[in-house]
């Protein structure tokens, strides 16, 4: 804790955000110096604010940032004969005058190697000092005594994550995000440091993040959390202040839970993985941003579900306009202007016959045709006999209803189908 962080802003914004905060950007690298990701891890080249000192830091009240020396590259100017510079420190310290200094921001690399380091660390050594504890700066001794003095910087991030154990073991870990509620960049209170191996050429800045107790509001999360200070506050400019080299009991005050309000929330796993990289990852797992958003996903299947019945009912609705493209005419609605039923034809030849067939429904049976001697088709006529045969009488009785048709059939059984299947009745008669 804190083992990974979010930075997926420009340089140029990170310098206009502070400057918006009242804070003095004097130099700023270029957007493409630092490493711009949502998922921060160590090792890669952030971003610091701090006071351009000397590699070594501000001395003491006699060194200014304009001072060369054999182990700096501090900004370059006319080398001050010192002859005298007691009486002119001695002089601004009786005023009162504080000397100015110019604030940048400047390329690191996470992971602090100090400046007497011979040759450059393994990855677990560099993992070992990412953070800082604020109990290990009490008494003036150990690693960071060098740093904690002299110097003192700002992280620039927009939020940290962390991760909440879940389940049996805690074998489940959830990320969450952490960030302020106003919006605001976060400014992690950090310690610098430069170093020069022995087979390289050119030097290497490094930081670490000061961490110390959770606030009740994280307290469910972890029990550490990063020094957070507010920006252009006087906390801060004492943190930065290279002229106060001396650790004291005022700065180490300031290393203390962050106080204002904070939003924190479960975030995509995904960044649980180095090299893994989204803006989804400082977005709320359940919010309609979010793209792995379950509701999202149920959402955008339903809507496209939606559109595609709508699509079908509009297609369906253009083809039924485009068949029915009958002309209207106005009616009456009186059933006395309704065409009359045509009245059957006279040739008795012509007339088809009607039949039942098994199930008692009425079968239209379609004349046969044949051929005559003279390879003429014609239509067979219904052999005559020589008195007409008398229409059938009526009769009163009783007669069996089909359970499927409306019309009269025979009480005598059908013989079965070719399909194999029988008359109901035929079957209840046998049971």
């Amino acid at each position: 804790m804190c083992g990974r962080y979010a930075l997926g802003i420009r340089a140029s914004f990170v310098r206009y955000q502070l400057q918006q905060q009242g804070m003095q950007v004097d130099n700023a690298p270029e957007d493409d110096e630092a490493r711009e990701t949502y998922n921060f891890p160590p090792g890669a080249y952030g971003l610091v604010y701090r006071a351009e000192v000397p590699d070594s830091g501000l001395r003491d009240d006699e060194e200014t940032p304009a001072e060369v020396n054999e182990q700096t590259d501090a900004p370059t100017a006319v080398q001050e004969d010192r002859t005298g510079e007691d009486e002119t420190s001695q002089e601004d310290q009786a005023t009162g005058d504080k000397k100015h200094f110019n604030y940048e921001i400047k390329v690191m690399k996470w992971g602090l190697i100090p400046f007497w380091t011979k040759r450059s660390p393994d990855y677990g050594s560099m993992m070992r000092t990412i953070n800082c504890r604020d109990d290990s700066l009490i008494e003036n001794r150990g690693m960071w005594n060098t740093m904690k003095q002299r110097k003192r910087c700002i992280v620039v991030a927009q939020g940290f994550y962390e991760w909440l154990k879940k389940g049996p073991g805690g074998k489940e870990k959830v990320p969450h995000f952490v960030k302020r509620k106003d919006g605001q960049l976060m400014c992690f209170a950090g310690l610098w440091d430069c170093v020069k191996y022995e087979d390289a050429e050119e030097k290497l800045y490094t930081y670490t993040i000061i961490t110390t107790d959770s606030n009740k509001q994280l307290n469910f999360l972890h029990d550490r959390m990063p020094v957070i200070l507010d920006p252009d506050t006087d906390a801060m400019k004492l943190w930065l202040d290279p002229t106060v080299n001396k650790w004291s009991k005022e700065l180490q005050s300031l290393l203390k839970p962050f106080e204002g309000e904070l939003e924190c929330y479960p975030v995509n796993k995904d960044v649980g993985k180095v090299g893994n990289n989204s803006p989804d990852f400082i977005i709320p797992v359940d919010s309609k941003e979010n793209k792995k958003n379950i509701a999202n996903f149920f959402g955008n299947a339903q809507k496209k579900n939606d559109l595609k019945h709508s699509s079908q009912e509009n297609k369906e609705v253009k083809v039924e306009r485009n068949q029915d493209i009958r002309k209207t005419e106005d009616h009456n609605g009186s059933e006395n202007s309704a065409p009359m039923p045509v009245p059957p034809k006279s040739d008795g030849g012509m007339k088809r016959k009607a039949d039942l067939d098994d199930e008692g429904e009425h079968v239209e049976k379609a004349p046969k045709l044949e051929f005559n001697p003279d390879d003429k088709p014609s239509l067979q006529q219904p052999a005559t006999p020589d008195k007409a045969p008398s229409p059938p009488k009526r009769t009163t009785a009783k007669k069996t209803r089909s359970a499927t048709s409306n019309a009269d059939v025979s009480k005598k059984p059908s013989p079965a189908k070719a399909d194999g299947s029988k008359r109901i009745t035929s079957f209840f008669g046998k049971t």
